[in-house]
């Protein structure tokens, strides 16, 4: 299994990052690149929307408000990858917040270095614009 990952510190409370971040059907709240998101089996499944238009479907695998952390997996997307497998971590830090987004996966197609590429700028990607939401 390949894995990936990206981290970021934001000068706010784990309680104020995880209210922005920590609902499964949060994306478009704080993710430009999704803008668009549908829960579906009771919010266990979530539609996303990428904004070049195509669709990605996750079901959530492991959540814990308490623990400011859930994991999820890909049933369906435009990425050369299977046996996919992600966590948003939130965890205070100092005066701050950490916000980690990992996963593992195989590749499909392509080489694990070029997956890993792939996720791993996802991953910062999406760690950047949720620090853009909190300015110093």
């Amino acid at each position: 299994m390949a894995t990936a990952s990206a981290f970021i510190d934001i000068p706010a409370s784990a309680d104020e990052v995880w209210q922005l971040i920590g609902g499964f059907n949060s994306l478009p709240d704080w993710l430009p690149f999704i803008p668009k998101s549908e829960l579906s089996e009771g919010g266990r499944v979530r539609s996303l929307q990428t904004s070049d238009g195509a669709v990605v479907v996750e079901r959530l695998e492991s959540f814990d408000n308490a623990g400011k952390t859930y994991s999820y997996s890909i049933l369906q997307a435009p990425f050369p990858a299977k046996d996919y497998l992600a966590t948003i971590r939130v965890e205070a830090q100092g005066e701050g917040t950490r916000v980690t987004w990992s996963g593992q996966f195989a590749p499909v197609g392509v080489t694990e270095a070029e997956v890993v590429e792939l996720f791993s700028a996802i991953y910062q990607g999406g760690v950047q614009a949720l620090r853009a939401n909190y300015p110093v």
